[in-house]
């Protein structure tokens, strides 16, 4: 699989995301939250879960139970809110993009948990 510099992807998917809350887009904001949570699991992963690194390299790509499974790990090893912090981003990918029942205070109140999520990366 493509080596990638996810910690780099991660904080430009986070300033992104704040654009289109500036731009008040809700759907556009919740899916460049939650891709910035999504590389901000993969950049850790290989730090803290090498094994699901492993798994998605023979699947061919990050399918969303992997990347579960990677968050669950890295919160064990390195902070308990990792998990939750997901949880947060997949509720945005979800909730806010695919079925756009979230209005920009509900994208607003969650975005201190992502930031708190890619900060892992520094």
């Amino acid at each position: 699989m493509e080596t990638l510099d996810h910690r780099k992807i991660a904080f430009r998917m986070l300033d992104q995301a704040k654009e289109f809350l500036a731009k008040e887009d809700a759907i556009q904001a919740s899916e460049k939250l939650y891709k910035a949570a999504e590389e901000t699991v993969k950049a850790l992963a290989a730090e803290y879960a090498g094994d699901m690194v492993e798994e998605a390299d023979k699947e061919g790509r990050w399918k969303v139970g992997l990347l579960e499974k990677a968050a669950r790990k890295v919160s064990r090893r390195l902070n308990p809110e990792v998990r939750h912090w997901w949880d947060t981003a997949y509720y945005l990918h979800v909730e806010g993009f695919h079925e756009a029942r979230l209005d920009m205070e509900g994208v607003k109140e969650r975005i201190q948990e992502i930031e708190n999520l890619v900060e892992l990366c520094k």
